[in-house]
């Protein structure tokens, strides 16, 4: 396969920016072909909220500010659309931001939709994916369920900033984050911030 063709959710968690920059990122990215976009319901209400972004139709618009030229967007309550299946050539998944009702059903295999489903795929098929979790103070129950999705060969990944780059804004914060995210999932960004602990 020729290009990276990735598969990137927003759900229900504080954090909507991350999302919006990931998206942004990926889509002006030449090494990328294709990704594949789902929004939880929940995630709805935070982009309205912390964004401003209001209602499903021409959501990608929105947020790219911009007509996708190769983002396409599926409906979570979509179980049959391509990325459900193990099938489907993908290099991965990014989950931005993952909230905890997402990486429980992630953890324990319940596949409840199309991003819960797809998750599971990317497990199975042994792709990397990448849950970027936001919440805190973590309970028990967050812990346990971050381990067993780490087990079963997922990373990761907290929404936590960096502040050492001095970010002028939460909007460059974000992005400098969506640098690392995508870093690590070998897409290295033009303009990320390195650190040089001798400069």
């Amino acid at each position: 396969m020729d290009g990276f063709n990735l598969t990137v959710a927003l759900t229900g968690a504080s954090g909507a920016v991350f999302g919006r920059e990931l998206l942004r990122a990926l889509e002006a990215d030449e090494r990328v072909v294709r990704i594949r976009f789902v929004a939880s319901e929940n995630s709805l209400r935070v982009l309205a909220e912390e964004l401003g972004v209001t209602g499903r139709n021409g959501l990608l618009e929105k947020l790219l500010g911009t007509t996708p030229k190769k983002t396409v967007q599926h409906n979570d309550a979509d179980i049959g659309a391509s990325i459900a299946s193990g099938g489907y050539p993908s290099h991965g998944m990014i989950i931005l931001p993952c909230s905890m009702g997402t990486l429980a059903s992630i953890a324990n295999g319940l596949a409840n939709g199309l991003i819960a489903r797809a998750a599971d795929v990317t497990l199975k098929e042994r792709r990397p994916l990448l849950l970027c979790v936001r919440e805190t103070p973590f309970n028990r129950i967050h812990l346990r369920n971050m381990t067993l999705a780490a087990e079963a060969g997922a990373v990761i990944f907290p929404v936590i900033p960096a502040f050492y780059s001095k970010p002028t804004d939460s909007t460059e914060m974000a992005r400098q984050f969506v640098c690392r995210v995508l870093a690590h999932i070998g897409l290295p960004q033009p303009g990320a911030y390195v650190w040089k602990a001798d400069e």
